[in-house]
């Protein structure tokens, strides 16, 4: 009975991250380009961005509504937590850049926990790659804006202060870890934890199925159901928490990039 139980439970696999097409596609130099599931999340989180916003701010009030209060709670979290912290004053100018993706991200990780749903499409690394270098683009543009090209080379690659003869060590690793390892980073780090998340509310939630189909595991399935739901939560949670990061580590890299030292 135990091996029929468990030959019923299927573990989740990268398989779960594959979705096939939704009609017609279009190939492009090799490429498939269709409406599929992941597609539709983006359509849908983006769509769910600015009705959040419309709605909140199409007649803005005095005495705000409760919708227009939590927004601006939302925004004012954003400027005084994230931009005045990372940047400083002279960071207004993209606050509407850090709201984006903030707002953006957070209610994409959502739909990871959402009955009927459950997966985020920051999970899959292409859309947190797309959102790393649009932040990599603005900041060294800034830098380069702010010092010029030859001034924002300096500023990156060689730290101030450092001996000459440390230079061929130091440049190779500021180049690396500013130019190159940032939006990996940015974009893995978000991708990996809704990996990581999915795969650990379906292996909860499938246990706990397959343990009510009966035999003696079915009395670990409340406590199977119980770490699931406990898991939503703490996905929730790291649903806010990433949209955090990723906002604050590129106004820090805009803030760097502005500073007059390294």
């Amino acid at each position: 009975m135990t091996a029929g139980l468990l030959a019923a439970f299927e573990p989740p696999t990268t398989k779960d991250f594959v979705w096939p097409c939704w009609g017609p596609s279009l190939d492009v130099g090799g490429i498939s380009f269709c409406m599929n599931f992941i597609f539709f999340l983006v359509v849908l989180t983006f769509v769910c961005f600015v009705l959040l916003f419309y709605l909140a701010f199409r007649q803005p009030k005095v005495v705000p509504g409760k919708l227009q209060s939590l927004m601006e709670m939302g925004i004012g979290f954003v400027r005084e937590q994230i931009m005045l912290t990372m940047i400083g004053p002279e960071g207004e100018v993209f606050l509407p850049l850090l709201a984006t993706l903030f707002f953006f991200i957070f209610i994409g990780n959502l739909f990871e926990v959402i009955p009927g749903v459950n997966f985020s499409h920051n999970s899959r690394v292409a859309f947190p790659i797309v959102m790393a270098l649009t932040s990599w683009v603005i900041y060294n543009a800034v830098g380069i804006r702010k010092h010029g090209f030859v001034g924002y080379t300096k500023h990156v690659l060689f730290p101030p202060g450092a001996p000459w003869w440390l230079l061929p060590l130091l440049v190779p690793i500021e180049f690396t870890t500013q130019i190159i390892v940032r939006p990996i980073t940015l974009s893995i780090r978000l991708a990996a934890n809704f990996l990581a998340g999915h795969f650990l509310l379906a292996v909860f939630f499938l246990g706990t199925i397959a343990m009510l189909q009966g035999g003696l595991l079915a009395v670990f399935a409340p406590f199977s159901f119980a770490v699931g739901i406990a898991l939503v939560g703490l996905e929730i949670f790291v649903a806010g928490l990433q949209a955090f990061i990723f906002a604050i580590l590129t106004a820090s890299y805009i803030g760097g990039a502005m500073a007059e030292e390294h």
